[in-house]
């Protein structure tokens, strides 16, 4: 009979899977991120499952996202809570996936800009009449 219990994880190897520092794992779970509390051995060691990693890299990729903290704290605080707040864990979600769209808006504009001066630039230099290119000193010299 195998009287294995779920896998269970070290701070180290949690940090080493979803690609954060132990220092920040322990910052995650100081703020309340953690939707389930964090078993510690008889030494006081840390143990994780993989229902903390698989959360964990949930809200590494909604603050990498620019989650605010205190709106990830909030819909950890919901997860735990159980069910009941799905309306309030979906306004979380859907407000966060509004500004990771307006962020998106705003990178794909700096793109067309990018692109633009660097066609620019590129015919200047092809055509050997780099020196065309918008000079600073010169224009307030013809202006000055």
């Amino acid at each position: 009979m195998d009287r294995a219990g779920p896998v269970e994880f070290s701070i180290g190897e949690v940090a080493s899977a979803v690609g954060i520092s132990v220092h920040a794992l322990r910052f995650y779970e100081r703020r309340g991120l953690l939707v389930g509390p964090v078993r510690r051995t008889a030494g006081g060691r840390r143990r994780y499952t993989e229902i903390d990693v698989d959360w964990l890299r949930i809200c590494i990729r909604l603050r990498a996202a620019g989650m605010p903290l205190t709106a990830l704290q909030r819909f950890a605080a919901l997860v735990r809570d159980g069910p009941g707040n799905e309306g309030e864990r979906l306004a979380l979600l859907d407000a966060q996936r509004e500004r990771v769209e307006e962020q998106i808006r705003a990178l794909e504009q700096a793109r067309e800009i990018i692109a633009w001066k660097v066609d620019t630039y590129r015919q200047h230099l092809e055509g050997g009449n780099g020196g065309a290119l918008w000079d600073p000193a010169a224009d307030r010299e013809a202006n000055g």
